[in-house]
């Protein structure tokens, strides 16, 4: 089955999975479906790598107990099912997993389980449809290559589920965004990269497909399989982040469930910090006063991006390279914090490039403006070359549901990041002379664009609005001339 049809059938089979678990009185919104469907995939997922560790491990042994295991109580389709089964989760599979034991010698791969359901539940009500929901989910094959990565395609679908305008800034980054600045970062096999606020995995996973291509020998794969990291702070997050890189082979997934800026930032170390770092973090969240004293004072601030910002600059290592999005707020805010910040960012780092991403590539879930941040820890900054992705012809007002941002609307940058004597109108350059003059604002235009924003006075918008009211009441005045002589 070629990979498109492989693909439809997944849709096919998602849809009637979601269906099912409409039906049920327990389950309440798109968070909870996505949350009751994410730990049973989880268990299926790492059941079919525990197939795998067998196969090649002789000494392996599951820390999940024989009656617990997907194959042993969810495989048979005739299995148990109704108030049988709805039991025999309750009270035996979430509280056997929950309890799990763990010392120091516990396998890696076993510490994911117990952690994964710390903050699980089952919501689901009718032993019944949960029957139909697990026999549903039988009909993918995580054994088989394609299943795995057909599915992946389906499972970003799924994710999009939960993004919502509103929730703290916090939306999952579009694959076109997380492959595009991976692209440029370019990382290395041996070097480190890291997300502090991962979510669901897609800067990893894009970082992954990306090195995949430099995988020439085994330990190549180990090498790339421990060179990344992530830190997210919500449960369902965290729990997709890891079934989306075991889905992508990624045995033992690095990814802790924390607070990111629960750490003084003056105690990282050399070894605490990265080669590369690609992130989109959550903005317009408040942080209080507990975590804002991690940071020394001039940094210290309530909006979660400016934290994350400084987070970034702590942790990267000399030579090490940046991509992050933020929003315009963050250009042109003029608070102390937001100030001191971009002070710090300019004179100890080389912000070289800033990328403004054309309204609605988030679409429908927020209509932001943002912006992508490359710099690294090479010199002070010299001059910010601007690079204004430009929307396509016949959309003036952003991106939308129906027309969404693609890969294609970024040939442009990518013509000109290697080439920037190009002639480009989307290109422009600031000096820092120009940055210190503006009081840091980085909120410079494209000056190509022939579009001068002028400010204008009450008195010059008043008079605007009347010339304008009185040409209105005149066509409606020749219309209605007109519409007379139609009826005599």
């Amino acid at each position: 089955m070629k990979k498109g049809d492989k693909s439809m059938t997944i849709t096919s089979l998602i849809k009637g999975v979601q269906d099912i678990m409409r039906q049920d009185a327990g389950v309440d919104g798109d968070a909870q479906r996505i949350s009751q469907l994410v730990w049973m995939l989880f268990l299926k997922v790492y059941d079919a790598k525990e197939a795998e560790w067998e196969l090649f491990e002789e000494d392996y042994e599951s820390i999940i107990p024989e009656e617990l295991r997907w194959r042993n109580w969810a495989e048979d389709e005739e299995g148990i099912t109704g108030d049988e089964l709805l039991e025999f989760v309750n009270e035996k599979l979430f509280k056997g997993l929950k309890d799990l034991t763990v010392d120091e010698n516990t396998d890696k791969r076993g510490l994911i389980v117990k952690s994964v359901f710390e903050d699980s539940y089952n919501y689901m009500k009718s032993g019944t449809l949960l029957r139909q929901l697990i026999n549903k989910l039988n009909e993918i094959d995580f054994d088989e290559y394609e299943d795995r990565h057909a599915f992946n395609d389906i499972y970003e679908n799924i994710l999009k589920d939960l993004q919502s305008a509103g929730n703290a800034g916090e939306y999952y980054t579009p694959r076109v965004l997380t492959d595009f600045i991976i692209e440029i970062l370019n990382p290395q096999i041996g070097e480190k990269v890291a997300d502090f606020a991962c979510g669901t995995g897609g800067f990893l996973v894009s970082s992954l497909n990306h090195l995949e291509e430099q995988i020439k020998t085994v330990e190549d794969r180990k090498t790339v399989q421990a060179s990344l990291f992530g830190i997210e702070k919500k449960p369902l997050p965290h729990l997709l982040c890891m079934t989306n890189l075991m889905l992508h082979d990624v045995d033992t997934p690095n990814i802790l469930r924390d607070n990111p800026l629960s750490t003084n930032v003056r105690d990282y170390q050399e070894k605490d910090k990265y080669d590369v770092i690609a992130m989109n973090p959550p903005f317009g969240g408040v942080e209080e006063n507990g975590i804002q004293i991690n940071f020394p004072a001039e940094f210290r601030s309530s909006e979660t991006a400016d934290l994350f910002m400084t987070l970034i600059m702590y942790r990267l290592k000399e030579n090490g390279r940046v991509g992050v999005i933020l929003p315009d707020g963050f250009l042109f805010g003029n608070d102390n914090s937001k100030i001191a910040i971009k002070e710090k960012l300019l004179n100890e780092f080389n912000l070289h490039t800033i990328v403004r991403v054309p309204n609605g590539a988030f679409a429908p879930y927020t209509s932001i403006a943002t912006n992508i941040l490359f710099f690294d820890n090479t010199k002070p900054t010299e001059k910010i070359d601007y690079y204004q992705v430009p929307l396509p012809e016949g959309l003036k007002n952003g991106f939308t549901k129906t027309r969404p941002f693609k890969p294609e609307h970024l040939k442009g940058v990518k013509k000109w990041w290697n080439n920037r004597d190009l002639e480009d109108e989307n290109a422009y350059s600031v000096t820092m002379e120009e940055v210190k003059k503006s009081g840091y604002n980085l909120d410079f235009k494209n000056p190509n664009n022939g579009k001068e924003e002028k400010d204008y006075s009450l008195n010059e918008l008043l008079g605007t609005m009347d010339t304008k009211a009185k040409n209105i009441l005149s066509l409606i005045e020749k219309l209605s001339e007109a519409l007379e002589g139609v009826e005599e």
